[in-house]
């Protein structure tokens, strides 16, 4: 990032966070039961091989932020590219083959949340379905 305060504005537009710690260099911020370090950096290159990325129960918010902003999105789902270049997914929670504990889905008040068929045909594959669709 080049600036941290210009970070927290930016990713603040787009998501609902809270700021845990800050530095005049990096700030560490809690989205859900997800974080992210967002840290003062020289100027880079767009990285294409790498990128980072939210899970979300509801996408449409991110996208009708990023669309305010004027940020297009990039080739497939929703990516997009910060200001600083960093290539960011955000992607839909059932359909991703990771899962939360039920604990942490009712915490979060995201209890009914299921996967996705498919979703569990992988997980069913791999012999990681969980007792129930969360």
């Amino acid at each position: 990032m080049g600036d941290i305060d210009a970070a927290l504005e930016f990713y603040g537009a787009i998501f609902d966070f809270t700021l845990r710690s800050r530095s005049d260099s990096a700030a560490f911020i809690d989205l859900g039961d997800q974080f992210l370090q967002l840290s003062q950096n020289r100027d880079t290159e767009p990285d294409e091989k790498r990128h980072f990325g939210f899970v979300m129960d509801d996408r449409e918010p991110v996208r009708t932020a990023l669309s305010a902003l004027g940020v297009k999105l990039l080739d497939r789902g929703l990516n997009f590219r910060d200001t600083w270049e960093n290539r960011v997914e955000v992607a839909p929670y059932d359909d991703i083959q990771f899962t939360k504990a039920p604990n942490i889905l009712q915490g979060m008040g995201a209890a009914d949340l299921q996967k996705t068929p498919n979703t569990i045909a992988q997980l069913e594959e791999k012999g990681m379905a969980a007792d129930s669709d969360s």
